[in-house]
């Protein structure tokens, strides 16, 4: 798998943006991101009686506070992990999933420097977190992080700021029963209307083609992530990327993303409860097999064999937006973990994270994730996950959109505007590419 990754000078301040999804996650999940914006409220900072539990490492009492971006299978493993470190060392982790309202609260954190002993970075460990991140190119393990996540985790001076549990290597999720029910074969799917002509189909035989959960409002994103890059970077003979880092955004392109997803609203491709629903109905349907596709990540994959064991899931890479080009992935960092250089513990802090390094740790976590390790002293167990991986192993790969090529905020812009779009109102295509146009000018400039 080739991962593609590309770097313009002079842009690192202003390239920083969140995920859902991750990703999620986002990040966000988030970005992703990624599918990463949901869990239970909690301020990720260090709280006053946190603060006063922390003492130097010659004392018997200390508090590591522990902030994640995760929820779900992913963020139970991480907790988990923490519960037997502090087994083995009698510390105390102060555990915090606050879901989607993860990026504000770090961002309030930022601005006040006090932030988490230790946290993930949904994506954006040299764009946002550098700076006060401590480097981990001198811990033991960061000799075997994976040569495919380390251009997206090292900064122009080569420095290192995480640990990459796993790595976020990704397509579109399908269930494979329906896509066989409505006689769709997932390999002759390689552009756009491809997908559409693949939607029409399962639609005709009584199935919901994509589900998307915009209750929370990073699901929709998502989509924007995935599609973004097919008319504006993977083809090399009309891509924008470079105007894009060099602060140039071309609405009439976004029109054509917007106005994809536009078309599958009034083509009837969507769930008709798109603006109420979650992601947990997202991965319920993607599960019980009412649901074709879903934008997200592989942790989608694991969550939805919590719901059903017996589900057949799979991955296609993402569709082209021109037959002259070609299908591609997305990838990025999913939980990548890094320790906060002005804590008071430092010391303990890293120890937690060379903790989280141990094979059988890190296997653990990125298991739970449905992702391959990002060190190479573990080998991760996905099943048909990794079989995927392995099939489109030579699928050229690209940064997630938002994280390489938007400016810091626009990620909440291309979930409010896709949000109109899914709601119909007049005017929501015109109206999306403006607002992206003039957010992204407004925010490139500062």
């Amino acid at each position: 798998m080739k991962i593609k990754k590309i770097i313009a000078a002079g842009l690192t301040v202003s390239m920083v943006t969140v995920l859902a999804a991750c990703g999620s996650d986002k990040e966000a999940a988030p970005s992703g991101a990624s599918d990463s914006n949901q869990g239970t409220e909690a301020s990720p900072g260090n709280s006053d009686s946190a603060k006063e539990a922390q003492k130097s490492s010659s004392g018997s009492d200390v508090t590591i506070t522990f902030a994640t971006n995760v929820v779900g299978e992913k963020a139970s493993a991480l907790e988990a992990a923490c519960k037997k470190f502090e087994e083995e060392t009698g510390y105390t982790v102060d555990f915090q999933a606050p879901g989607e309202s993860y990026e504000e609260l770090m961002k309030t954190r930022m601005s006040a420097n006090e932030l988490p002993d230790v946290f993930t970075t949904h994506g954006w460990s040299v764009a946002r977190y550098s700076d006060y991140l401590m480097p981990v190119n001198d811990l033991p393990w960061a000799s075997d992080i994976d040569e495919q996540i380390k251009p997206v985790i090292t900064d122009a001076e080569g420095n290192m700021f995480v640990l990459p549990v796993d790595m976020d290597i990704a397509g579109i999720v399908y269930n494979v029963s329906v896509l066989e029910e409505a006689q769709v074969d997932p390999d002759e799917i390689k552009t756009w209307d491809d997908f559409s002509a693949a939607c029409e189909k399962i639609k005709a035989a009584g199935k919901t083609p994509v589900h998307i959960g915009g209750k929370d409002n990073w699901t929709i994103g998502q989509f924007f992530d995935w599609a973004a890059p097919s008319y504006y970077v993977t083809d090399a003979a009309n891509s924008q990327a470079d105007a894009l880092k060099n602060g140039t955004f071309d609405t009439a392109t976004w029109e054509k993303v917007a106005g994809l997803l536009d078309s599958w609203v009034k083509a009837g491709y969507l769930n008709e409860d798109s603006l109420t629903a979650d992601y947990n109905s997202d991965i319920q349907t993607l599960a019980d097999g009412t649901t074709a596709f879903c934008f997200y990540g592989n942790s989608a994959v694991v969550d939805a064999r919590g719901v059903n064991a017996d589900a057949k899931i799979g991955m296609i890479p993402i569709p082209a937006a021109s037959a002259k080009d070609e299908p591609s992935l997305i990838a990025g960092e999913d939980i990548a973990v890094g320790v906060w250089k002005d804590s008071p513990v430092k010391n303990e802090a890293t120890e937690l994270l060379n903790y989280l390094a141990r094979p059988e740790v890190t296997k653990g976590i990125a298991e739970a994730a449905g992702c391959k390790t990002g060190i190479t002293t573990a080998q991760s167990e996905i099943g048909e996950i990794g079989t995927y991986l392995e099939k489109y192993a030579d699928v050229e790969t690209f940064p997630y959109f938002d994280r390489e090529y938007l400016p810091s905020g626009m990620w909440d812009v291309m979930c409010a505007t896709g949000a109109d779009i899914l709601a119909q109102k007049d005017g929501a295509i015109e109206n999306a590419a403006k607002t992206m146009e003039q957010n992204f000018n407004d925010k490139y400039t500062n």
